[in-house]
C-alpha cells in the first residue's frame, strides 16, 4: 500500500504528537507514523510558558492542565558541603508579569490530552515502525516494516534519541555520557509546596522537587549510578527517609507515591538539524540531562520554530525552508545544551575556582534585576 501526503511525522511521543497536530492546524496534509503505544510513562514534565502556549494553540492544554500544578517560584539552593557555597536564589514569575513560569504534569496526562485532540481532529496515522528512507530531489519515500510506503515532501523525525530517520538521512551525532543516573518518582508530603520548584545542587548532581496538584511533588534525583541503584532497592519507608533528609525536610514528612524509575544520564547533539527533505525535532534532535526543565520544552521550541518556518508553504520540504529551520534551531539548542552541560559539570567539579565562578553567577542572578528578568524571559519564551 502507498499513500502521498505533504508531511509525515515519525514518532508519537509528546513531541511527535504536538508536531503533527501543530502542522495539521497550519493547513498541511499530515500523516503520523508510529508503533503501537508502549508502557505508560510515569515521569512528569515541567512545561514552561512557551510550551503551554503551543498546547493551547493545538487545543490540548485544557484537558492536560486538569492534572497540572503551576510553577510560580523557582528556587536554587546549594546542597553541597563544600568550602565555597553559592547563595540561594529564588525567581518569582510575577517579576516578569506572569502568573506562573509554567506547569508540571504527568506525561501520561499530556499524551492522553494530545491523543484526544488527534482523535477529535481525525489526524491521519499509520501504526508501524519506520524501516527505511529513500530521498529524491522533490520527495521522500518512507517504508514501514509492514511493507507500507508513504511518499511525502517532508519527513519530520520525532522518533527519539536512536532515530532511524536521522541515521538513515546521514545526519551524524556527537554523544557523551555522565557518570550519573537519575532516580525519578512522585511523593506526598506533609507541608504545602507553595507552588515552588526547588533544585538543590549537590556534589553529584541536582536534586529537583517540582510541585504536583495538592500536597504532592515529583522528584528527579541525580547521583552516582551505584547510589541510584542502591536507592532503587530500598523499601518505600527507607527511601522516603532519604528523600526527606536530602530535601532538608522543607516539605515535612514524605511518603513515596507510585512506581520509581531510573535512567542513565547522557547527552547528544546532531551535526545538523536537517537533511534533504528531513527535519529533526525532540530527542531526535537533542538529548541532555534533566536539569533546568529544558528537555521537552526544547522539543516544543523545535515544533514552534518548524511551524513558523512552514506556515503557508506550498513545498514544506524545500531546501530554503529547511535552511531557515536549521538557522532557527542551531544557536538555541547549542546555547541551552552548553549551559546545562556546564552547570552539571560544575557541580561535579570540586576545584575551588570553578565553584567560585558558579557561586558568582548565581550571586549575579540574585542581585542584578535586569539579568534576572532577561534569564527568566528567555527561559519561558516559545522560540
Amino acid at each position: 500500500m502507498s499513500r502521498s501526503v505533504d508531511i509525515v511525522v515519525v514518532g508519537a511521543g509528546p513531541a511527535g504528537l504536538a508536531g503533527a497536530l501543530h502542522l495539521k492546524g497550519l493547513g498541511h496534509d499530515v500523516l503520523l507514523v508510529a508503533p503501537a503505544a508502549g508502557p505508560t510513562d510515569e515521569r512528569t514534565s515541567a512545561l514552561l510558558g512557551g510550551s503551554v502556549q503551543l498546547l493551547e494553540r493545538i487545543g490540548a492544554w485544557q484537558a492536560a492542565s486538569v492534572e497540572s500544578a503551576p510553577l510560580r517560584s523557582l528556587r536554587i539552593a546549594d546542597g553541597t558541603n563544600r568550602l565555597f557555597r553559592a547563595p540561594e536564589v529564588i525567581f518569582h514569575a510575577d517579576e516578569i508579569g506572569l502568573d506562573a513560569f509554567g506547569h508540571n504534569l504527568p506525561n501520561r496526562a499530556l499524551v492522553a490530552a494530545l491523543e484526544a485532540v488527534a482523535a477529535g481532529t481525525a489526524l491521519a496515522r499509520l501504526t508501524g515502525s519506520a524501516a527505511s528512507l529513500a530521498v529524491s530531489p522533490d520527495r521522500v519515500t518512507l517504508r514501514l516494516a509492514g511493507g507500507e510506503e508513504v511518499v511525502a515532501r517532508l519527513v519530520v523525525a520525532a522518533d527519539g534519541r536512536n532515530s532511524l530517520v536521522r541515521n538513515q538521512s546521514g545526519i551524524t551525532t556527537r554523544e557523551w555520557r555522565y557518570d550519573q543516573s537519575a532516580l525519578v518518582l512522585n511523593f506526598r508530603h506533609a507541608r504545602p509546596h507553595d507552588e515552588t520548584s526547588t533544585e538543590f545542587h549537590t556534589e553529584h548532581g541536582p536534586f529537583t522537587i517540582v510541585p504536583l496538584p495538592g500536597e504532592r511533588s515529583s522528584l528527579v534525583w541525580v547521583d552516582r549510578p551505584e547510589e541510584t541503584t542502591r536507592r532503587l532497592g530500598l523499601d518505600d519507608a527507607a527511601l522516603a527517609g532519604e528523600v526527606e533528609a536530602r530535601s532538608a525536610s522543607i516539605l515535612g514528612r514524605v511518603t513515596i507515591d507510585g512506581r520509581r524509575q531510573a535512567f542513565p544520564l547522557s547527552g547528544m547533539t546532531p551535526n545538523r538539524f536537517v537533511a534533504e527533505r528531513v527535519a529533526l525535532i525532540g530527542e531526535a534532535a537533542h538529548v541532555f540531562p534533566p536539569i533546568g526543565a529544558q528537555g521537552l520544552n526544547l522539543g516544543y521550541r523545535d515544533v514552534t520554530a518548524l511551524g513558523e518556518v512552514l506556515a503557508g508553504a506550498s513545498d514544506p520540504g524545500s531546501a530554503a525552508l529547511l535552511a531557515a529551520y536549521e538557522r532557527a534551531r542551531r544557536g538555541d539548542v547549542f546555547l541551552r545544551t552548553t549551559a546545562v552541560d556546564a552547570l552539571n559539570r560544575t557541580l561535579l567539579n570540586g576545584f575551588l575556582p570553578v565553584q567560585a565562578m558558579r557561586g558568582l553567577g548565581l550571586f549575579l542572578l540574585d542581585r542584578v534585576p535586569p539579568l534576572r528578568r532577561a534569564v527568566m524571559r528567555q527561559g519561558v519564551a516559545a522560540s
